[in-house]
This record gives structure tokens, sequence and C-alpha cells, in this order.
């Protein structure tokens, strides 16, 4: 049985949610604040995150965070009622999956988790050696699998989605990385908002790798991104 954290300030709509979800064979565990949220996780162990934005004691944009930086992998997305674009792009900077507004479709929401816990089911089981993940990026060495960027002995570890567009532009070195198909594949669907996550993702691969003049991460005007290394 998959298990999800629901931090929900609302509590009313947190039982009803939960019930739902239960009702739909998860296991789910409701917390009514962000510090409360923060205790369960760190006691247990969950294949899925909700969270809302606006709660006492700690909202859901630190709550990520510092989830994040305990487990870099597990997935999570927002449920709110904020709206704005200023928040949808900080949401998807931090690595959320998804940003749903209230009021929303139960049936819709469902269908969500369930593609989301399917990706991730499907990516625990390909076979580790069916993809490269060590490679050489001029002086650097991209480490996939650990998550580590080293340049001059000096190691660091970037966020989970950081790795993942990086792996991808690295599987397609001197070819066109396309935004759509790149987008679907880290995200699980296209969207704008997610279009324009992954070009912050992008931003901050080229300052982390800035160090070596000789990579280029070349944009392809309304296509994708080019990773190139000159000789």
């Amino acid at each position: 049985m998959q298990k999800i954290l629901l931090v929900e300030d609302d509590i009313s709509l947190g039982f009803l949610l939960m019930e739902f979800l239960e009702s739909e064979g998860f296991e789910v565990k409701l917390a009514r604040d962000g510090a409360i949220g923060w205790s369960y996780f760190q006691r247990g162990k969950f294949d899925l995150c909700i969270f809302d934005v606006m709660m006492p004691k700690m909202d859901g944009f630190t709550l990520a965070r510092k989830i994040r930086k305990l487990n870099p992998r597990i997935p999570f997305f927002f449920l709110t009622a904020k709206s704005l674009k200023t928040d949808k792009l900080e949401a998807f900077s931090i690595g959320a999956e998804d940003f749903i507004t209230k009021p929303f479709d139960e049936e819709v929401l469902l269908c969500r988790i369930q593609v989301i816990l399917r990706r991730e089911q499907a990516d625990a089981e390909v076979p580790k050696e069916c993809l490269s993940t060590q490679f050489q990026i001029g002086d650097y060495h991209f480490d996939a699998t650990m998550q580590e960027l080293t340049f001059e002995n000096q190691t660091k570890r970037i966020t989970e989605k950081e790795n993942e567009v990086l792996h991808l532009l690295c599987l397609n070195q001197n070819k066109i990385l396309r935004r759509d198909e790149a987008v679907e594949k880290i995200y699980g669907r296209k969207d704008y908002f997610l279009g324009r996550s992954f070009d912050v993702f992008i931003s901050k691969l080229r300052k982390l790798l800035q160090q070596d003049k000789r990579i280029q991460i070349e944009n392809v005007f309304r296509v994708g991104f080019i990773l190139k290394i000159e000789e």
C-alpha cells in the first residue's frame, strides 16, 4: 500500500481528502500544519507528499525545502488556494511535481497522483545498467547516481531536478533536447509553468558549469537546448 503524507490546515478538507484517498487504496497520514508534517516525515516513510502552502507554524514552501534536503528524491506537489504565477514558479523551482489550485476535482487529483506514482515505480524498475550515469563534461565529472558534480576535486551535491535535467542534457550531448519532451519526461506531463520551471533549472546548471568556459548550454529558440563542449 502506497503511503501519502497530506499536510493541510483545513481539517475538514483534510479529513475528506484523506477518506477519499484511503477509499482508493492509499494509506494517508494527515498533518494539520507544516511543523507537524515535518515531524511526521522525519519519523515515517512516504511515497508522495501533498502540501498546502499557507499554513501555521511552517508554510508549505519552507516544509518542501526542508524535506528536499532530507530526501531529495521524494515526489511532492502543492494543493492550495494560491494561484499567482510567482507562487507557481516558486513551487516548481523547489522541485514540485504539480501545483493544483483549490477548488479541485477529486477524480482529476487522483489521476495526477497515479501518474506521479506510476512514473516513480517505473523509474525504480529500470535497470541501472541501461542508462549511463557517469559523464565527463569538460573539466567537470558528473555522477547522476549520486547527484554529484565535481570540479578540481571539489564535489557539490545538486538537487534532484538539477540532476534530472543535467542527465538528460548529457544523454543528448550535441543533440537538441526538446523542452516539451524533457518536461514530460521529468514531470509526467506538458505544461507552460513546468516549461518555465525547466528553464530555471537550465539557468542554474549554466551557473554550476560556468568555471569551464568550453561548456555551453545553447538555447534553440522555441525548441529546446543543446549541451556543447568546445574542443
